[in-house]
């Protein structure tokens, strides 16, 4: 095992992929997260099955992760992806505080088979009022209230 690269954690989560998929869960996506060689969450594309646009693989595999460690910190956890994370997984797996990522098929392999983040990554650097999605700011100095009684929040919870 290099790097910790475990051939088995990659095929487990294809093989959730196929078989969620063929069962009518979702799209073909697969992961699983692992801790000290271990497997403690399985996860798989649940979109249409759940109604979820949000339930990808990655996340319900941080999902149940966390729900199992008690912990929205999953530090010291690698995850398993059956292929490279859309923006959304990625950014669900940095403040997940994954320590690695290891994925097989990659975003072109999904654009090819009809999954394309390709607008989702040129949109993010743009500036929000250039975007295709309309985005209108307002009431800003009443959100920025809020943020200044976090920062004075006596016992909060910092993650």
């Amino acid at each position: 095992m290099k790097h910790g690269l475990n051939t088995d954690f990659m095929r487990e989560a294809i093989r959730l992929a196929r078989v969620k998929m063929l069962a009518g869960a979702g799209g073909p996506f697969g992961a699983v997260i692992v801790r000290d060689g271990q497997i403690i969450a399985r996860g798989w594309n649940r979109v249409t099955s759940g109604n979820d646009p949000t339930a990808h693989a990655e996340v319900t595999a941080i999902r149940k992760a966390c729900r199992k460690l008690k912990t929205f910190s999953l530090d010291g956890c690698e995850l398993y992806a059956s292929c490279e994370p859309c923006p959304m997984c990625l950014a669900a797996i940095y403040w997940a505080r994954l320590k690695r990522v290891h994925f097989a098929a990659t975003r072109r392999d999904a654009a090819r088979a009809g999954f394309d983040d390709d607008l989702i990554y040129r949109e993010i650097p743009k500036p929000p009022m250039r975007r295709k999605l309309p985005m209108k700011q307002f009431l800003r100095d009443e959100a920025v209230e809020v943020f200044a009684a976090w920062k004075n929040l006596p016992g909060k919870i910092r993650y």
